[in-house]
């Protein structure tokens, strides 16, 4: 046994270039693993306002990194067996059985798991306190904590590797079980053969990017947005790998009938040693444009989310309270029983020691149905899964009340509505409710009332109309007969207070509360209206809201450094085979003839032709799925489009720098070994 372990570790370290930079991702995987599952299960998030949204947000993100740890460690160790293939072959020569390079590649792999669990989860024991102290900051936590190790999350890091590191092993024994000894010593003089141009796969991949493109472009409803981002994500997948495998061939061969372009020193051997690999480029290649994509709408939405966090609190709390009476619209409320719960309002904040300023209040009553050009159906029987993501609110409002809770000074006669459309299209000139009830609609871009009507997710219509209650009565009489319907009626006193935020976030947080209150008004106002009662104030949902996008923000960066680590490996590990494969082809061209500047300027050729594709094809999906993104973001309450634009801005030309500095680098490590042979003579 000893002798398996002195070789194992033998062939660790003689390989050092390969299993280093495979030794830090697995640490670096085990590392964020370990602070992502610690952060879940943090006595910081149980206790905080706020808290829940980021336990199910980091919870996530910790099975995300799990489940990506699995495939991309797969992924570099396939890659290391393949590079020693030609070892185990000398060593089953030497005597060494099938069963004896088992036990070496076992030996191998639990040296490796044990190193990247040791240190892995010792970084992240060390930076768990510091991650923690960060994720307070950006959730503006006020909750006090203590930092301790975890034996279950240390067990359980433990656990999910030694699984992963299981399947790794199982992987490597089949690979190396299924050779010969003579296939394994002759793996690295085999070349693969250069794959044929497949016109169809390049058309398919063409295709369906462009049906992705299409839906990101042309969907105009946030709900439907979610609802197709992921099929969208998956286009997109897929045809990145079709294209670059298969278009990426398509690309060697017209550079190659290019005669003045070819055969030029510095691109005769680039663009040939190209097409004999591409397939094995094009997959590498296509991994790392899926990532830079994964990582730049990651970091532009989640920071334009946390950036823009005070703007989506205001523009769902215009006001520091919003208070929401429910009641039913056959029976509408009248001024007397209005001010009867205005001065509820007034004398409950009183109680808390402040004052009410900057009212507005405002009736309103909604129906749902789905839309059919510009009619509204409300009888939605037999409405397939499909039509959820097309169900529309329509909200209307009196002309009265409109005017006074925005200031303007509107006009409509008979007929006549204004309508102003949120996370939807309303390009008609009329509106019709269920086929009877036909407006004439005399502008579609009034300001919208900001307030309850952001925190829909579905499209919504808001509707001002003249003679309200006349209407509200007709639609009741009418749905009632129809469908056996009532509607409910709500009205909303929103206000702001001189109280500081802990004292406001108390109405509608302690016992007795404005809530509270309200209802025993409302028992008292008439007991045929009154439904119920909603109180939500901005200082008492701000922890919420920083909470959920801080949260995000956070998650966004963790799995970007995972995702950016992977890229800048496979890079890396990309620029190592292709090194060695090439380092034969550059040493027979020296001989002929070619000088180091040649040689130095077609590795350059080779590498500025294949590196920056990810990059660029990364921008193009970034462009692509811009509008996707910010409908993604409305969802949210941030309707910020140059915010947006300026965090997109920004994260991709930081990530272009980043890229440029690992080319620069791998580069380097591509001509060093390429140059290594002719360099010795």
């Amino acid at each position: 046994m000893s002798l398996y372990i002195r070789l194992a570790w033998a062939g660790i370290r003689k390989n050092g270039k390969l299993y280093l930079p495979y030794l830090l991702t697995c640490v670096g995987m085990v590392t964020m693993y370990y602070m992502m599952s610690e952060l879940c299960d943090s006595d910081l998030l149980r206790y905080m306002k706020g808290g829940g949204a980021s336990h199910i947000i980091l919870g996530l993100g910790s099975w995300v990194i799990a489940v990506f740890s699995a495939l991309f460690l797969y992924y570099t160790n396939s890659f290391l067996i393949w590079r020693r293939q030609r070892e185990f072959g000398l060593y089953h020569v030497l005597g060494l059985g099938k069963r004896h390079l088992a036990l070496l590649c076992a030996i191998e792999t639990v040296m490796t798991a044990v190193i990247a669990l040791v240190v892995g989860t010792g970084i992240g024991v060390g930076l768990s306190f510091a991650v923690e102290l960060g994720l307070r900051s950006s959730v503006e936590a006020e909750v006090a904590f203590a930092f301790a190790v975890k034996p279950a999350i240390v067990a359980q890091t433990v656990v999910i590797y030694l699984a992963i590191f299981l399947l790794i092993l199982l992987s490597s024994v089949v690979k190396v079980g299924r050779s010969t000894a003579v296939s394994l010593l002759r793996s690295e003089s085999h070349g693969e053969k250069p794959p044929k141009g497949n016109l169809f796969v390049a058309i398919l991949g063409a295709v369906l990017l462009a049906v992705a493109y299409i839906m990101a472009i042309s969907i105009q409803e946030p709900l439907k947005a979610m609802a197709l981002f992921f099929v969208a994500v998956i286009l997109v997948i897929l045809a990145t790998y079709l294209l670059f495998i298969a278009g990426s061939v398509a690309l060697c061969r017209m550079l190659q009938k290019n005669r003045d372009y070819y055969y030029q020193p510095r691109h005769f051997v680039s663009v040939s040693s190209m097409a004999y690999r591409m397939k094995r480029n094009g997959a590498g290649l296509a991994s790392v444009c899926i990532l830079a994509t994964m990582v730049l709408v990651m970091i532009s939405s989640t920071t334009c989310l946390y950036v823009g966090q005070e703007d989506a609190v205001n523009a769902r709390y215009p006001r520091d309270m919003d208070v929401a009476v429910y009641g039913r619209s056959d029976h509408p409320l009248d001024e007397a029983e209005a001010e009867q719960l205005r001065q509820g309002v007034e004398s409950t904040v009183f109680n808390f020691g402040g004052q009410t300023s900057n009212v507005a209040t405002y009736r309103e009553i909604s129906v749902s149905g789905l839309p059919d050009g510009g009619d509204l159906r409300l009888g939605n029987a037999g409405a397939s899964a499909a039509d959820s993501t097309r169900v529309t609110q329509l909200h209307f409002l009196p002309l009265e009340d409109y005017n006074a809770a925005t200031g303007q000074s509107l006009t409509l006669n008979d007929g006549q509505v204004y309508v102003a459309a949120l996370r939807t299209d309303f390009p008609y000139d009329t509106l019709t409710v269920d086929g009877e009830w036909t407006f004439r609609v005399m502008d579609r871009d009034i300001p919208p009332l900001s307030g309850p009507f952001t925190a829909d997710i579905t499209p919504t219509l808001m509707v001002v109309i003249p003679h309200f209650t006349q209407f509200v009565q007709e639609l009741e009489d009418g749905l009632s007969e129809k469908y056996g319907w009532y509607l409910t009626a709500t009205w909303h006193y929103a206000f702001d207070t001189d109280l500081p935020e802990n004292q406001q976030g108390n109405i509608d947080g302690t016992t007795p509360n404005l809530e509270d209150a309200l209802n025993g008004y409302l028992a008292g106002v008439s007991s045929d209206w009154g439904v119920g009662v909603s109180v939500e104030s901005k200082a008492a949902n701000r922890a919420d809201f920083y909470g959920t996008y801080g949260g995000l923000f956070f998650l966004g960066i963790m799995l970007s450094i995972v995702f950016i680590f992977a890229a800048v490996a496979i890079l890396y590990y990309k620029q190592l085979s292709e090194g060695y494969e090439d380092q034969s082809r550059f040493d027979i061209m020296q001989k002929v003839g070619m000088t180091k500047v040649d040689i130095r300027r077609s590795i350059n050729s080779q590498l500025l032709t294949v590196f920056y594709l990810p990059l660029v094809l990364a921008g193009v999906h970034l462009c692509f799925a811009f509008p996707f993104i910010h409908k993604l973001l409305i969802l949210f309450n941030l309707d910020n489009r140059g915010l947006l634009i300026g965090t997109t801005a920004v994260s991709f030309a930081v990530f272009a720098v980043l890229y440029a500095i690992v080319y620069k680098l791998t580069g380097n490590t591509y001509y060093r070994i390429v140059a290594e042979d002719t360099e010795k003579e």
